[in-house]
């Protein structure tokens, strides 16, 4: 498979290492630090485009892989605002669109876990429920994508709670999401329910990118002929 790399910073030379490995070809490398432009790749050379840049980047990017006839797969966080039009534009061009804020099978187990633990959960009021999340320092966004994915899981079957809020624990309405920003940190995620008698944890620590980067490549092999869009659960059969 020819693979067009859109990002190539620490998510995007993992990803490189992980393609290769698998007997996939680069077709290109687009970074902020290179000249190269995502015009110069077509559906004829890029059997499929893999993304991993900053919120202001990625929605331009998946815009151009859909107008081209590019299968896309992204992993950009921060940019949700603009998903719908993302939606309707691979709808538009009948065009292949991978989203995941997450893609190790690891986190996406545990946000099935997390929503499983939530249904039981909230029937049990005198827990209340939190999130916290730690990243290296270089991570743009706060909270995580990843933390926003856990808390829609929770809030799923929360109706009491209005939505999440970031970092503001004194905000009982709402679910709060913490963000720590630590050197040397892949991604830790911790769901609370805490209580005055205990505690309830679940969490995933990732140890390496490489979970995200096989996973990123499996979403790459899987969207081949497939058109719409498509995640983690239709992938993992969730």
């Amino acid at each position: 498979m020819r693979i067009l790399l859109i990002g190539y910073g620490k998510m995007g030379k993992t990803i490189e290492q992980t393609a290769l490995a698998k007997g996939h070809t680069i077709v290109g490398k687009i970074s902020h630090q290179n000249a190269e432009t995502l015009q110069n790749y077509t559906s004829a050379i890029t059997d499929a485009a893999i993304e991993f840049t900053h919120p202001e980047a990625a929605f331009v990017n998946i815009s151009y892989c859909l107008e081209a006839g590019i299968p896309v797969v992204s992993g950009s966080t921060g940019w949700l605002d603009k998903y719908n039009e993302a939606e309707k534009l691979c709808q538009a061009h009948s065009g292949a669109f991978f989203y995941a804020s997450n893609y190790s099978v690891g986190v996406n187990l545990f946000f099935h876990f997390n929503e499983y633990i939530a249904s039981r959960m909230q029937a049990y009021k005198e827990y209340q429920t939190g999130i916290r999340e730690i990243h290296h320092l270089q991570k743009v966004d706060k909270p995580s994508g990843t933390g926003i994915t856990t808390a829609e899981g929770i809030l799923a079957h929360y109706p009491n709670l209005d939505g999440w809020i970031a970092d503001n624990p004194e905000e009982k309405t709402k679910l709060n999401i913490a963000s720590e920003r630590e050197p040397d940190v892949v991604g830790t995620h911790i769901v609370t329910y805490s209580s005055e008698v205990d505690q309830i944890e679940l969490a995933h620590i990732a140890h390496s990118r490489t979970g995200f980067a096989e996973g990123a490549v499996m979403a790459a092999e899987w969207i081949q002929n497939r058109k719409g869009v498509f995640g983690m659960k239709d992938m993992l059969n969730l």
